[in-house]
């Protein structure tokens, strides 16, 4: 149990160095909103989500409701449901229920990757090593950038906070890249929120984000959907 736990914390100490810097530029924006460190943190802590927390700390800002915060939260975390479920067949029989719910917590995107990559049967030490050392890096990251945006200048933070949003652009230009029909579902995210800013003011950020999030998965899905097999090219 010790070498699989030791080996799934060495598997995460890359996820943990990535994640340590994305999260110190959201203790910045979480400061910029005028949230508290120990607020940041507490996100940071009980969320392993980067866009989803962006997203809430936006909607918490902008005095959204609760409904709004769950919908909002559904839509961009949605595709952690997926990863659990494929995820779910390479579990070893140990894996028992209390296992499986403790385990969900800690299923990103990065730690899916890793995970899924194993060829032996995955074993609950081995996912809790995995999932420890970037859940340190994630909740470290943003106390540092928290507590370096109470004390640098405003200009300083505002400059900073734009390390989130880099990596949410180099996140999409990959595989836009080489697929347009995924390029053709950012363009058109894009498009439908400026719209919506514009012609619906009135509707808050996270109600935005999810509207302009479906409408584009919609279109997308039904006009240009993807063909077997090309989704693993």
């Amino acid at each position: 149990m010790k070498k699989d736990f030791t080996r799934g914390m060495r598997h995460g100490i890359p996820i943990m160095l990535g994640y340590l810097s994305v999260s110190f530029g959201f203790g910045f924006l979480a400061i910029q909103k005028n949230l508290s460190i120990l607020a940041a943190v507490g996100i940071s802590v009980t969320n392993l989500t980067s866009a989803g927390q962006v997203a809430g700390v936006g909607v918490i800002a902008a005095g959204g409701s609760l409904l709004e915060m769950i919908l909002c939260q559904i839509v961009i975390n949605l595709r952690y449901s997926l990863m659990s479920l494929s995820l779910s067949q390479k579990l070893d029989q140990s894996f028992t229920l209390p296992h499986r719910l403790i385990a969900a917590y800690g299923i990103t995107d990065e730690i899916f990757a890793v995970a899924s990559t194993q060829p032996e049967p995955l074993k609950p030490a081995y996912l809790y090593g995995l999932i420890l050392t970037p859940f340190i890096g994630w909740s470290t990251g943003t106390l540092l950038g928290a507590t370096a945006g109470n004390f640098l200048p405003a200009s300083v933070t505002t400059a900073m906070s734009l390390m989130l949003y880099g990596m949410f652009i180099a996140i999409i230009i990959p595989p836009a890249k080489k697929n347009r029909k995924i390029l053709l579902a950012i363009l058109l995210a894009a498009g439908f929120s400026v719209l919506l800013k514009f012609l619906l003011p009135q509707i808050g950020d996270g109600f935005s984000v999810i509207i302009a999030a479906v409408l584009s998965a919609m279109i997308t899905a039904a006009f240009f959907p993807i063909e077997e097999g090309e989704a693993q090219s």
